[in-house]
């Protein structure tokens, strides 16, 4: 594929598709900066520690930002395993489709199902977290959950426009974003270290303390706080296979994608450490800090004066605000993958393309619709639960994308000039495996995921009563993928 022309590598994406049985409908707009912006976006590694450093001062203390290392390494070894896919497979879909083809039909709508919650749900806790944390603070709004809700509400209107008005301008927002979240965490890590050296202000002993949980005897238990301590880094360096998603609307998915989908959470795994240990020695009074609310903010503040706060809150609002319609996109093009196999209800209607913006109107109206119910009709408690809950469904996606692609890889050919770990892959795929194993425990292990996990189960449920209704009443729709078998011709050959 190296040094063909961009014209070229469109036509052997798009002759892919055909062959799996889809005319392509989606506008290829997004060069490769724009698709790394994509992942890049979703994980938003500012706005994750932004929302979740308190949650690690409480729970590990200080200390606790060592566990981001292992939490990046473990996702770079899975977002290598995805990239595995997406260098072979460049369908809207992403996982729904890899499990689909490679594996079955009902395999890949499991997939396709809880990819769909995680990232409906996930639009809904970024805008809220928007509302709340950033630009109520920043116009000096009072704390208060109602306001919030309906300022979240007015972000998701807004956000499913700009979705539904073009890819293109998707692109654009999320391309600055990702510009301004860059500039935030460099100018940041500098402007603190710098205030640190010149002022005496900072402190490297807090890299090593405990903090407030000095005292706490299962500090080191199962689902202890110790352990509790990665759920910062394990909520925010996920969505990297986010571009996936958008594969049908990339010039070059093949090697954009994959590439993309590396870049970001490495990316992110090493920006994030930087500004975690810059907020962490910059802190003056941990026990004041802790209990802030909002540590990052606070620390800002008192290293550098009330005017960084609000430039870097208004920062933020913007990352958070693309973060926001990156995911509401990838959702979007799930519904779309999964409609228009005829597997999602409603399916006629969801898999619409408006031929003039050629984007997914209805199925973007769908995401739209889920936050705007969950935002009014959910009381403050439950819709707290099921936020927390859905962190657990990246986890069971990734750990099920893994052992998916131990088990079918010999499907999978190599294309020429793309991604690829060669005899490496084995060994990255039985690390990431165990990684995942981790995560699990460490998510479903506190005592306050009992709901959570319930919540997780109770979404697998009402799946699993859709898809009886698709086994008895359309059992073709589960028993055959459109197209042709592409990757069979593979597996000849190699059998050979």
């Amino acid at each position: 594929m190296r040094g063909r022309p961009l014209n070229v590598e469109t036509d052997i994406a798009d002759d892919e598709c055909r062959d799996c049985g889809y005319e392509p409908e989606l506008q290829r707009t997004l060069g490769s900066f724009q698709i790394f912006a994509i992942s890049f976006a979703f994980i938003s590694v500012a706005v994750g520690i932004f929302a979740t450093y308190d949650s690690v001062l409480v729970t590990a203390g200080p200390v606790g930002i060592w566990l981001w290392i292992l939490a990046a390494v473990g996702q770079t070894l899975v977002a290598l395993v995805v990239a595995q896919f997406a260098a072979r497979i460049a369908l809207s879909g992403s996982s729904y489709q890899w499990a689909s083809r490679l594996a079955n039909p009902r395999i890949g709508w499991l997939f396709g199902w809880l990819t769909f919650w995680y990232l409906a749900i996930a639009v809904v806790a970024l805008d809220n977290a928007l509302a709340s944390q950033a630009i109520m603070p920043l116009v000096g709004m009072a704390p208060d959950e109602d306001t919030a809700r309906l300022i979240t509400v007015v972000i998701l209107v807004v956000q499913a426009v700009l979705v539904i008005a073009s890819t293109r301008l998707l692109g654009l927002i999320t391309s600055s974003a990702v510009g301004i979240e860059l500039a935030i965490v460099v100018v940041l890590v500098i402007g603190l270290a710098a205030v640190m050296v010149l002022t005496g202000s900072g402190d490297l002993g807090n890299l090593t303390s405990r903090g407030v949980t000095a005292a706490d005897p299962n500090y080191f238990a199962i689902g202890g706080g110790l352990m509790a301590g990665m759920i910062m880094g394990l909520t925010t360096l996920v969505g990297f296979d986010s571009a996936a998603n958008l594969a049908e609307e990339a010039k070059d998915p093949f090697r954009s994608v994959p590439r993309a989908i590396v870049a970001s959470v490495v990316a992110a795994g090493v920006l994030g450490l930087l500004f975690l240990i810059a907020l962490t020695a910059a802190i003056k009074d941990i026990p004041a800090v802790s209990t802030s609310g909002s540590p990052v903010a606070a620390i800002i503040r008192s290293q550098l004066g009330p005017v960084a706060e609000r430039i870097l809150l208004a920062c933020l609002a913007f990352a958070m605000f693309g973060a926001g319609m990156v995911v509401m996109a990838a959702c979007s093009r799930q519904v779309f993958a999964m409609a228009r196999d005829a597997r999602f209800p409603l399916h006629a209607w969801m898999r619409k393309v408006n031929p003039r913006t050629q984007t997914p109107v209805v199925a973007t109206i769908l995401i739209l619709a889920v936050g705007l119910v969950l935002m009014l009709a959910l009381p403050g408690e439950a819709l707290m639960q099921l936020i927390i809950g859905s962190t657990i469904l990246p986890a069971l996606i990734y750990a099920g994308i893994v052992i998916l692609y131990l088990v079918v890889r010999k499907r999978l050919d190599h294309k020429e000039g793309g991604f690829s770990l060669g005899r490496f892959e084995v060994p990255v795929a039985a690390a990431a495996l165990i990684w995942e194993a981790i995560v699990l425990v460490v998510l479903v292990t506190p005592g306050d995921a009992a709901v959570p996990a319930l919540i997780v189960a109770g979404l697998i449920l009402a799946g699993g009563v859709y898809f009886s209704y698709l086994r008895i009443m359309h059992p073709d729709v589960l028993g055959n993928e459109p197209g042709e078998d592409i990757f069979a011709a593979t597996t000849s050959e190699r059998n050979a």
